[in-house]
């Protein structure tokens, strides 16, 4: 569900015409909804409200990666949510939106010094440690900072799942956390350490999972670990169970129903009266956001082939070209007539600044204000300035309010952060 929805003819976000955004700020723009956030987040902790007698009120920690702007973060620590953070920046994020350290989850496979000695400093929810190398690692810093810092091990179950090779993370060759034996081993060493707290197991599989067969797998695998664990007196209170649920990026896409996966969750952890953490990103931001983008021109070219060349590109959203991601194209004026096959692609100098092929639009003319639905994950994240195109910016709307919260630079910007060489 999401509030971008036609009235009057014209697409609104919320209360707000798009047309009133681009105007205003220009194109391409990301623009979201702190309704459909807010939504997104309710129905998560509403589809666990009636286990709350098995599993708790899980903490749900956004994955701050999908989007990280702070506007957004703000919005969701107003919903009660933490972040899930795989660098320092990141923390950094979620503190100035206002998430409290207790629910900030810190994990990646590359964690440096400096940003482990962070973590330990701040007393964050728990740090999610992927090798014995980095235990080995905290160990030795949390120890010399005379911090006690709570920590969970990163499993990977040898069950890979996702929407695209690059985005599965659970897979035997993955490079994500400790396979089942070693974990177990490593839980052995360091349950005992007077430097680190261990409180628990954490997995992550993939990411756009629509079905929902290997999430049981996994959590199957981190239920017999827990298991094993405290019949050898070790304690387990936590369970970290990731994120990974799939969304519909097309009208007819499968998706993992909410009632289902928290059932699911219930059917295979809710017996151990462990505390859980859930790390969604994809599932409570993707449909909160759209790409705004202007049509610059469509050309017909001589063999009948239709090529609608748009001013967002691949820098801007990256996710057909790295992924081969659907994103839905709708226009914020439709207009009456035939839908037509178009290639639809953007002004950056490479074949993979391509967003669809045959896909089939209605009229569409240039300047025409069009817009990628299910745009609000990894979408302004990952967007750079290639090509020396300026960062696209983001908006946020709420009600009948709007904000730009981050603005496009210019170019006398872009161009002050490279001093030239005092040689030169």
């Amino acid at each position: 569900m999401h509030h971008f929805a036609l009235d009057g003819g014209a697409l609104h976000a919320e209360d707000v015409p798009l047309t009133t955004i681009a105007e205003a700020v220009g194109t391409p723009a990301y623009v979201y909804s702190a309704a459909t956030l807010r939504r997104h987040a309710r129905a998560l902790s509403d589809a666990f409200a009636p286990h709350a007698a098995t599993l708790g009120r899980p903490v749900i920690a956004f994955a701050v990666k999908a989007a990280s702007n702070v506007s957004i973060l703000k919005v969701l620590a107003g919903c009660g949510l933490g972040a899930d953070t795989v660098s320092e920046g990141e923390i950094r994020r979620a503190l100035a939106a206002g998430v409290p350290p207790e629910r900030i989850v810190f994990s990646g496979v590359g964690k440096s010094d400096a940003e482990l000695a962070l973590a330990t400093s701040l007393g964050l929810r728990q740090i999610n440690v992927e090798s014995a190398v980095e235990m080995e690692r905290l160990a030795a810093i949390a120890g010399g900072a005379g911090r006690v810092p709570d920590v969970a091990i990163r499993v990977n179950p040898k069950i890979g799942a996702g929407g695209h090779a690059k985005i599965t993370t659970g897979g035997a060759g993955d490079k994500f956390g400790v396979p089942v034996e070693e974990a177990l081993t490593l839980y052995r060493r360091f349950g005992r350490d007077p430097r680190l707290n261990l409180v628990g197991l954490a997995c992550h599989i993939g990411s756009q999972i629509t079905d929902l067969t290997p999430l049981r797998a996994a959590f199957g695998v981190l239920a017999a670990m827990t298991r094993t664990l405290r019949a050898e007196g070790l304690p387990v209170p936590r369970l970290d169970l990731g994120g990974g649920l799939g969304v519909a990026y097309a009208g007819d896409d499968p998706t993992a129903p909410l009632a289902d996966y928290a059932a699911m969750t219930a059917d295979t952890v809710g017996g151990l009266s462990v505390d859980l953490t859930l790390e969604p990103g994809r599932l409570i931001a993707a449909n909160a956001g759209v790409l705004l983008s202007r049509v610059i021109q469509v050309t017909q070219r001589g063999d009948g082939r239709r090529i609608l060349v748009l001013d967002a590109a691949m820098n801007d959203l990256l996710r057909p070209a790295l992924y081969d991601a659907f994103h839905d194209l709708v226009a914020a004026a439709p207009r009456d007539g035939e839908a037509l096959p178009h290639d639809v692609v953007g002004p950056v100098c490479e074949t993979g600044d391509t967003f669809a092929r045959d896909r089939r639009l209605p009229p569409v003319e240039a300047g025409d204000l069009v817009a990628f639905t299910g745009a609000g994950a990894y979408g302004a994240t990952m967007a750079s300035e290639y090509n020396s195109r300026p960062l696209v910016p983001e908006v946020l709307v709420d009600g009948d309010r709007w904000a730009v919260v981050r603005k496009r630079p210019t170019y006398d910007e872009m161009l002050a952060r490279e001093p030239i060489a005092d040689w030169l």
